[in-house]
């Protein structure tokens, strides 16, 4: 009996790893392990998930489970809905109802990254249903959400970066959207730009900062970087002198106006400036 009781502990320690071990001994007992033996046989175990109900859901990108906690779907960011404090923005109702659809009579269980809460003491979390169904990515496909990664949070970067590359050349969701088209980065000057756009200009100057680096369209113009984030981008002289775009959301401090980009994919260059 005890040695029953041992093997049903060693699993539960071990329920994590690839694999364990099964083997019987000269004694004819049952034996299991983690290291392989000769004529053991491979005991695939899958881990244990936690599984949640979804209680409410505020827009595309942020809902709250029925424990209370509200949580923020990470590296991807949906257009704003229109609240008593918040202008809304267009596609943001559609990507609330396809979240909504998404997750309607649905369990989900939440991937951690590196960063477990946001500067608003959100969970910060990958969505995925109980048959597999990773929410990000697939808002993200569908062209109702934009990839909007935060380093070091990098876990399925690349899954959610291609499938905006899928929608983006297909026209999906906010990518068929005139609100969404490129504009000239000197557009700023002139209009107050609300939420995420698409701004296209000619890098002329790299300027390092002492915590950031500055992409100069003009020296009221430039796209800043953190220093912390450098070691994602290439050399920034390949964005000098080139017509690039870039993804983000635009502030302004007296008559500057920048954009914060934390990654390379919000950085695209274009045909190089004449």
């Amino acid at each position: 009996m005890r040695k029953v009781i041992f093997c049903i502990l060693w699993l539960c320690v071990l329920k994590a790893s690839a694999a364990v071990y099964q083997w019987r001994g000269p004694d004819g007992q049952i034996h299991y392990g983690d290291r392989p033996v000769p004529g053991a046989n491979t005991l695939s175990l899958k881990p244990g998930f936690s599984y949640y109900r979804v209680g409410h859901i505020f827009d595309g990108d942020t809902v709250e489970l029925v424990d209370g906690r509200r949580v923020r779907l990470l590296n991807i960011n949906t257009p704003e809905v229109e609240t008593p404090r918040k202008r809304g923005e267009l596609g943001g109702e559609e990507a609330k109802r396809r979240l909504q659809d998404l997750l309607e009579d649905r369990r989900i269980r939440l991937v951690y990254d590196v960063e477990r809460r946001d500067k608003y003491d959100r969970t910060l979390a990958h969505l995925f249903t109980e048959d597999g169904v990773h929410i990000n990515r697939l808002l993200v496909e569908e062209g109702w959400a934009i990839a909007n990664i935060h380093p070091p949070n990098l876990k399925y970067a690349d899954k959610i970066l291609a499938a905006q590359a899928e929608a983006e050349q297909a026209g999906r969701g906010i990518w068929g959207m005139d609100d969404y088209a490129p504009q000239p980065i000197e557009t700023l000057r002139r209009k107050r730009l609300y939420g995420w756009h698409r701004l296209v200009g000619e890098v002329l100057q790299i300027k390092a900062m002492r915590k950031y680096v500055r992409l100069l369209f003009a020296a009221d113009l430039y796209v800043v970087i953190p220093k912390t984030n450098l070691k994602l981008f290439p050399d920034f002289d390949a964005y000098v002198g080139h017509r690039v775009e870039v993804r983000g959301w635009p502030g302004r401090r007296g008559r500057s106006h920048s954009i914060l980009v934390r990654h390379p994919d919000a950085l695209r260059i274009l045909d190089p400036a004449p």
